[in-house]
Order: structure tokens, then C-alpha cells, then sequence
């Protein structure tokens, strides 16, 4: 991939004034209160965060920050940037201290990977269900991942990075804007569906999803300088560690019935190094496809 600046072409003003396709003329667009189905574009969250004035931490400068308006059904409120920034002070005050993950964490919309019925509680710092016995990981644990991936010996810069358990897409179009690729394994199928059609509007040209068994990575497009695991396990795939870079991160939870946050460093061809970070709690890691 070029390092190009990845852009996200259409604009909130755009597109609220035009209505979704499909929809019928008396149908009310985001301009009347409701924001017109299907248009979610990364670009409403820059909109908003020009439009605010506080002070906030800086968004990466070769990455513009993505956002989008909210389907039919949401509000608009939602939309906003307000209740992103102040989930990510929030998550701050958890601990996160990585100033881009935080600036991230506030420009992508997370109501947008949530049902309808739940946006209400999409800036909570909670899990929250996504179907098929699945869930969105809370704010805090995606951003605290992430900072621990991005602390490498590389001042931050993530080249490829590979995501097993895409879930909802939320935690890929996080690392989106912090990494030049993203591949993304999820293997449920209706996730992979439900991820890739959440993501689609937002036009993200760096994510690579792929249905199969993540405990099998992708050794294709390997090696990966960050592993980045939304399920737990026993113990780590021993073909996610061979898929790992020299110098490469890899951040997961381990265990059953109490968890460990884990991080695994590449320090050699065949030497890795390990270390625990805190208690967490995910669903469990499984093979195969379903």
C-alpha cells in the first residue's frame, strides 16, 4: 500500500442533504433530525472535531480522523462529537495514555457497530452484545491494547498489522487509522458479514477482512509487526507467534475463567518474550469456521 493519505471523500453537509437510496420522497433526512440510513463515512467525526474548539489530543497527521453520521433510528446526539470526547477522557483518566490512541478512540463513531437498540449505551465503558453470543469490547480494553501494541521500538508506527476476531469491525476501524494495513480474520461467518457491511459506507481502503479460523493467522501476507487477539485462549497460537516480526508485538488474553491481558515481543527468530499486564475478560477463543 502507498503511503498515500488515506481519505474519505464524501462530507456530513453532502450527505445530508441528499436522501438514501431506496427511501421515499417524505422519507426525513438527517437535516430534519434523522440521519439518512446507510452513509456512514469516516469523514463526520473530522467534521465535528474541526467544529469543536476545545483543546483535544492530535489525530496521526498522515491519517485523517474518520467518523460518520448516524443510520435512521439514531440520534444525532450520537453523532456528535461531545459524547466521544467525553468517552475518551474517560478512558484517559482509566489509564491510556497514548495520545493518538485516545485522539482515535474520539473520532470513530461506536454507535455504528451497535444495534440500533443499544446506541443509547454505545459510550459506556461496557461490553455490549453483537449477536451470535458475541460482543463489542469496551472502550478502555480496545484503546489499552492498542497502546500496548503501538509501544514497540518503532516510536508508535505500526506497518501491518492482523486482528483475530473481528467481531462488529469497531476495534478494525480503530487500528485503521493508526496502521498503514489492517487484516482482520473473523470466523462467523454472520460477523464477517455484519463487520464488512458496517465498514463498507465508511469507505476504509487500509482493512483486509477475512473469514476463517484466526488460531491460523494469515500466514500469506505475513510477517505482522502487531497481533492483536478479541478472544481468549489457553494459551497463544503457536501460528500467530511464527507470524510475528522481529521487534513485532503481539497483545491477547489468556485463560479461562480468569483472564490475563498478555503481551508476547519477537526478540529473536526463535526467542519471544512474555509479560502480563492486567485482568480482562473476553469470549473464548475457538477454532475453525461456523
Amino acid at each position: 500500500m502507498s503511503g498515500k493519505e488515506k481519505r474519505f471523500p464524501l462530507t456530513l453537509s453532502s450527505i445530508a442533504a441528499k436522501p438514501a437510496r431506496g427511501a421515499s420522497p417524505n422519507r426525513k433526512t438527517e437535516a430534519n433530525g434523522i440521519a439518512t440510513p446507510q452513509t456512514a463515512t469516516l469523514n463526520a467525526a473530522r467534521h465535528a472535531l474541526r467544529a469543536d474548539p476545545a483543546p483535544r489530543a492530535p489525530v496521526p497527521s498522515r491519517q485523517p480522523a474518520p467518523a460518520a453520521p448516524a443510520p435512521a433510528g439514531r440520534s444525532l446526539q450520537l453523532a456528535s462529537g461531545a459524547v466521544r470526547k467525553a468517552m475518551a477522557a474517560r478512558v484517559a483518566r482509566q489509564g491510556v495514555k497514548d495520545a493518538k490512541v485516545l485522539a482515535v478512540l474520539e473520532a470513530v463513531p461506536r454507535h455504528l457497530f451497535v444495534e440500533p437498540a443499544l446506541s443509547s449505551q454505545a459510550y459506556i465503558d461496557a461490553s455490549l452484545p453483537i449477536g451470535h453470543h458475541q460482543t463489542i469490547s469496551q472502550p478502555y480494553i480496545v484503546a489499552r491494547m492498542i497502546e500496548v501494541l503501538r509501544d514497540n521500538g518503532k516510536g508508535g508506527a505500526l506497518d501491518r498489522v492482523l486482528e483475530i476476531g473481528t467481531g462488529c469491525g469497531y476495534q478494525a476501524a480503530v487500528l485503521a487509522l493508526l496502521a498503514r494495513e489492517v487484516y482482520s480474520i473473523e470466523r462467523i461467518k454472520g460477523l464477517h458479514e455484519l463487520a464488512k457491511s458496517n465498514l463498507r459506507p465508511m469507505r476504509v481502503a487500509n482493512i483486509r477482512l477475512h473469514y476463517g479460523d484466526g488460531m491460523l493467522g494469515l500466514p500469506q501476507v505475513a510477517p505482522f509487526d502487531g497481533i492483536i487477539l478479541a478472544a481468549a485462549g489457553l494459551e497463544v497460537p503457536r501460528a500467530l507467534l511464527e507470524q510475528m516480526a522481529i521487534g513485532g508485538r503481539l497483545v491477547a488474553p489468556v485463560g479461562d475463567r480468569h483472564q490475563v491481558l498478555h503481551l508476547i515481543e519477537r526478540v529473536g527468530k526463535f526467542e519471544w518474550k512474555r509479560s502480563t499486564l492486567e485482568d480482562c475478560h473476553f469470549v473464548p477463543l475457538r477454532p475453525g469456521t461456523v
